[in-house]
């Protein structure tokens, strides 16, 4: 197979879809592989260091789109790049379709497959394809969250863990999953007062257990989130349904029960973000403020960490890039039923019921 990555053009995104050692192994196992010159630079990869796995540097992107049949990227496609699809790819890459219609219908138009990071399952039900960049987007929320809540920043003027004598800061994350349990250890860690919020009880008592009383865990309810607003200083979202829109839960009127220079820190943004106010943002303009609430909804948090982002996201693909390689699309769907839920868009229908339901269209059996 001719397998291609780009350079990834959303702005300040400096990851890249394959390592120099996932292009050598593709190589050994008998395909082609290319790559658009300077693709890896934002990580420190060189030309060279692609050279010598044995893959082909390209001038430019059209180049690589033209040369490969199947692209793995790291995010959505921007639309330069939807232009340049034609039916016999398959894109295999973070999509996160269901806030973005205009997206949908430029891969439903161009015919070709595309595959999703985000809706892939293991067979526990896991997200594996998603838990890495979760863990790294979690983590860097509770820093983000602390760095805004400097006053240079617009925050309140607060140290996240606080000083002998003045309490920390508490923060509340909503969602115990992989990015919630991961912004709480990094919260926990930095001293704060800590409220970890969830609808599952089985996965409260886990978190219990984990935190061993240095967090504080609540069964998520709208009432419960509105009696912790007026003291939250930091609010960080980390609620996910697999392929569908985020729920709101912080809506517009609440933020007034909030106090000037509090901060929320949207780590479901990808997915249409959990905050009535939400909307994305870039690393070069990552805040904005509603209601004297400072917002942090940077679309691609782990891009700020492109280093080790790349590599925790490509330990993660590296099979199903060799699956999708090595077995032909078709079969590495049908071997694997948790590979084929990562499967969005094919010959121009969306094919995954979340993601159509979301994007108000009717389910398409794949």
């Amino acid at each position: 197979m001719r397998i291609g990555t780009v350079t990834e053009i959303k702005p300040l995104e400096r990851r890249v879809g394959l390592t120099p050692a996932v292009a050598s192994t593709l190589v050994a196992h008998g395909h082609e592989v290319f790559v658009q010159s300077g693709a890896g630079a934002g990580v420190g990869l060189s030309d060279a260091d692609y050279s010598a796995c044995g893959a082909q540097i390209l001038p430019d992107a059209d180049a690589v789109f033209a040369a490969a049949e199947t692209i793995v990227k790291v995010k959505e496609p921007q639309a330069v790049e939807i232009a340049r699809l034609k039916p016999h790819h398959v894109l295999f890459t973070y999509l996160h379709l269901a806030p973005d219609p205009e997206q949908a219908r430029g891969l439903m138009a161009s015919g070709c497959t595309a595959i999703a990071y985000e809706t892939i399952v293991d067979e526990k039900g896991g997200l594996p394809l998603l838990t890495p960049m979760s863990q790294v987007a979690g983590r860097m929320a509770a820093q983000v969250g602390a760095a805004n809540l400097l006053a240079p920043a617009g925050g309140r003027g607060l140290l996240m863990g606080g000083v002998p004598g003045v309490a920390p800061a508490k923060v509340v994350v909503l969602g115990g999953g992989v990015s919630g349990f991961n912004a709480a250890e990094i919260a926990v860690g930095m001293r704060a007062d800590v409220t970890i919020m969830d609808i599952s009880p089985a996965k409260l008592a886990m978190l219990d257990a984990h935190f061993e009383g240095r967090a504080k865990t609540l069964l998520a309810s709208r009432g419960a989130l509105l009696e912790l607003l007026p003291t939250a200083d930091l609010v960080i979202g980390c609620v996910l349904v697999t392929g569908a829109a985020a729920p709101k839960l912080i809506r517009r009127e609440d933020l007034k029960l909030m106090r000037p220079g509090s901060v929320l820190v949207d780590v479901s943004i990808d997915q249409g973000g959990c905050f009535e106010t939400s909307r994305p943002t870039t690393h070069a303009d990552p805040t904005y403020v509603v209601d004297g609430v400072v917002h942090y909804c940077v679309a691609n948090m782990p891009g700020a960490a492109p280093h080790t982002s790349t590599y925790a996201l490509s330990a993660a693909t590296t099979p199903y890039v060799l699956a999708l390689a090595d077995k032909g699309v078709e079969r590495a769907l049908t071997d694997d039923p948790g590979f084929a839920s990562g499967l969005n868009v094919k010959a121009g229908r969306i094919v995954h019921p979340a993601v159509a339901a979301a994007l108000d269209l009717p389910p398409v059996a794949a």
